[in-house]
């Protein structure tokens, strides 16, 4: 698939990105390391690829509005578009020398995601969709969610809160009610690979809550356009992105996943 030029820049923004932690990877033993929060790190990598990423992305459309997870939001001058970008998705992942990490970039238009690249450099997998064009994996294979119609044939993704997250115990309510009726889940710590895995098939499905936009603007086009469902884990709430926890699979399981899920709620 030949993107547009915006996906373009966004593709070489993520691979540029992407060889800064790969670099930092090889020695993530002598990263500095600050603390966010619980289960939230943050370090040297993240913000010198996310500057990698704003200095491609901005300097070549400086009148786009940006919200990245390590720096503050900012309004263009161009109301209606926005830069969405997570520098990398599955920090911990990465400061603990585990190779599930992934660049996750979107833009936005008018409140909708138009384009999206996950890119995962250990495996070298570009992940890039476009809104109508289909979702693709390295130019070279279209993406498309599972077909799997038997839960207990299908796997599903999802994140775990730390102690004393408020999401917990219905994080555990979740798997008590899911677990039996499929053939696993995984929880590999980055929502961004996550939902690319649901799009190419790999994943059945992908629940969470307290997600931020960043982790999931990506993934919720890829899925669409790979002909997978994403919804807001309660239906009535907000937007995906305001409302920070969504469900998402196959068209041909989603009924029977999301009322398990839902029954948790």
């Amino acid at each position: 698939m030949q993107g547009s030029a915006n996906l373009n820049v966004m593709i070489k923004a993520a691979r540029k990105a992407g060889r800064s932690l790969i670099k930092d990877f090889a020695e993530v033993e002598n990263l500095q390391v600050g603390t966010k929060g619980p289960g939230d790190f943050v370090s040297r990598a993240d913000h010198a690829a996310e500057e990698i990423i704003r200095e491609e992305l901005m300097g070549a459309r400086p009148t786009y509005g940006w919200l990245g997870e390590e720096s503050d939001e900012v309004a263009g001058k161009d109301p209606t578009r926005r830069w969405i970008v997570d520098p990398l998705d599955g920090t911990t992942n990465f400061l603990h020398g585990m190779p599930h990490w992934a660049v996750s970039i979107a833009l936005e238009h008018k409140g909708e995601v138009t384009s999206a690249v996950i890119y995962d450099p250990v495996k070298d997998e570009l992940f890039y969709a476009e809104k109508g064009a289909g979702a693709w994996l390295d130019g070279k294979v279209r993406l498309r969610v599972s077909g799997r119609t038997s839960l207990i044939e299908t796997v599903y993704a999802t994140g775990l809160p730390w102690a004393g997250n408020k999401y917990l115990p219905a994080a555990l309510k979740d798997l008590g009610r899911l677990l039996p009726v499929c053939a696993g889940v995984r929880r590999w710590g980055a929502a961004s690979l996550d939902l690319a895995y649901v799009a190419a098939g790999r994943y059945d499905g992908y629940w969470e809550r307290g997600v931020k936009p960043w982790d999931i603007a990506a993934g919720i086009l890829l899925v669409r356009e790979a002909g997978g469902l994403v919804e807001p884990i309660r239906p009535e709430t907000q937007t995906l992105m305001e409302n920070g926890q969504l469900i998402s699979g196959s068209a041909a399981i989603f009924e029977k996943f999301a009322k398990i899920v839902r029954s948790s709620d």
